[in-house]
């Protein structure tokens, strides 16, 4: 615990981190990380297929911030990208989530890729008729053996815009305030990333590169082999409120 001095905030995410025991132990977690920890920063992003209010009522308390991935709002074009939900409505599933975050006072965030299928819509009325406190908008990025390259659990070349169409994409949200814009220059080396075994993931060169355990080698070692770059993790927005305690929200 001495490591975590230095620590301000943490974000879990997957795959699906609702998926493990229905979020049970995903709970137990958001609650260990607020009241043991005491970090003023606890997140998750989740596509929210299996979040149930029930959840909200035993640990909405410890969480900060609730991301939930919606990268159109139109169904049709869900189902092109495949962010479904089998019979549910994954854009049901959005506004439910959303009242929930508002009744158990959970700051509210959307997150975006933009690619090939979602590239002309314009999602400025919907953003506003949720009012996230962040929308963050990423341009699609290739990971090699994520979703790219013969080890790949997922092609992704199929969704990659070039970064004009990007910026038009922006450029047609510009009036939302609450836009955070991330394209693939800023995106790939300004996230430290751990994964389930506890190392960190370096993608400057395209791919995600484990270190060493911290488990095995502490974090003052791991985390020089994170390929993190403060000065992009800066200059992208990484730092803001991010403890509702601070965010002067209106419940």
């Amino acid at each position: 615990r001495h490591c975590l001095s230095w620590m301000e905030k943490i974000n879990f995410s997957g795959g699906e981190p609702f998926l493990h025991e229905k979020g049970e132990f995903l709970g137990k977690m958001v609650q260990y990380c607020k009241v043991d920890l005491q970090l003023p920063s606890v997140s998750i992003v989740s596509n929210g297929s299996m979040i149930k209010e029930k959840w909200f009522q035993k640990y909405g308390d410890y969480l900060d911030i609730l991301a939930i991935s919606c990268d159109s709002f139109d169904e049709e074009t869900n189902q092109l990208i495949g962010r479904t939900q089998g019979r549910k409505s994954h854009l049901d599933s959005l506004y439910k989530i959303r009242s929930w975050c508002q009744q158990y006072k959970v700051a509210f965030k959307i997150n975006s890729v933009i690619n090939t299928f979602n590239i002309d819509e314009d999602m400025t009325e919907q953003i506003r008729q949720l009012d996230p406190v962040r929308w963050k908008v990423f341009q699609c990025l290739l990971i090699d053996g994520e979703n790219a390259g013969e080890t790949a659990l997922r092609e992704a070349e199929k969704f990659v815009i070039s970064d004009q169409q990007f910026q038009e994409f922006l450029c047609r949200h510009s009036d939302v305030s609450c836009l955070v814009p991330e394209s693939n220059e800023k995106m790939r080396n300004s996230y430290l990333i751990l994964d389930e075994y506890m190392r960190f993931l370096d993608c400057r060169e395209g791919s995600k590169r484990p270190s060493r355990s911290i488990l095995d080698v502490g974090v003052k070692e791991a985390i020089c082999f994170s390929g993190f770059d403060e000065k992009m993790f800066l200059q992208r927005g990484g730092k803001y409120v991010w403890s509702k305690a601070d965010m002067k929200l209106e419940w």
